[in-house]
């Protein structure tokens, strides 16, 4: 009898603790849910696309050789762009990431190198932060990267969206995005259909923007649903004594 009153009592706390989870997943789900719209691909898609590039100040962007921020107060990047090494942190770890040649990228923990798997470990954990929370500071400039598609979509509001898929690269590739438009051009926000989401469709804010020393536009806050990104201490800047080597 005691058995059955514990394993009663078990399965009412788990019902009690699940149950409002999953009418609150069941009402977001059929609330926001889309299918992955259809659009056309060609010169209105690319002309849009570059719209955006031309609104944000693209060239700034590019002659940027330097970006540091941190994500949500968690991860803490610095990023020199023109060599294409990332210093990631976060707890107690440290990984100079490589990004073109990971086999390079060394790994700490507690400022004591580590080797071998523990650090393969750390910097396939690093690239995956990387890729992660520099997609939610740059994604709007990198809508011409080599393995994406890029589509024209007529929205509800009878005005013009821009759909991006990733069909290559990155941790997730096949990921689409769903870009709408401020009236001057600038990301307003996207929609998702990503394969780390269970609900496809869901709108992101691109808001709050700052420009950096060198001139490139980068957000600093992203609200989805009742939650929000923060992109802290931004730092973007340039290196006149590099520019001479382009």
């Amino acid at each position: 009898m005691k058995t059955k009153k514990i394993i009663k009592i078990t399965v009412g706390l788990v019902i009690f603790l699940t149950l409002p989870s999953l009418l609150f997943f069941g009402f977001i789900y059929f609330k926001y849910n889309e299918d992955l719209p259809t659009g056309t691909q060609g010169e209105q898609a690319d002309a849009l696309a570059q719209q955006m590039l031309d609104a944000l100040d693209y060239e700034a962007y590019k002659d940027t050789d330097y970006i540091e921020w941190t994500f949500n107060n968690k991860h803490l990047y610095k990023w020199d762009k023109y060599n294409n090494i990332c210093t990631v942190q976060w707890k107690e770890f440290k990984v100079d990431l490589h990004l073109k040649f990971p086999e390079r990228s060394q790994a700490a923990v507690h400022s004591f190198e580590v080797i071998d798997e523990k650090r393969d470990e750390l910097v396939k954990t690093a690239f995956e932060y990387f890729n992660n929370d520099s997609f939610w500071l740059v994604a709007p400039y990198k809508v011409f990267d080599e393995g994406t598609e890029r589509r024209l979509v007529k929205l509800e509001n009878g005005k013009e969206g821009l759909l991006v898929t990733y069909t290559s690269g990155g941790t997730t590739p096949g990921d689409s995005y769903l870009w709408e438009f401020e009236n001057d051009g600038k990301p307003k926000s996207f929609k998702m259909w990503t394969s780390i989401l269970p609900i496809d469709g869901l709108e992101a804010s691109w808001s709050d923007w700052t420009t950096t020393e060198s001139g490139a536009q980068l957000p600093t806050f992203h609200k989805l649903l009742l939650l929000g990104i923060e992109i802290n201490h931004i730092k973007g800047e340039k290196r006149p004594y590099l520019n001479n080597k382009r």
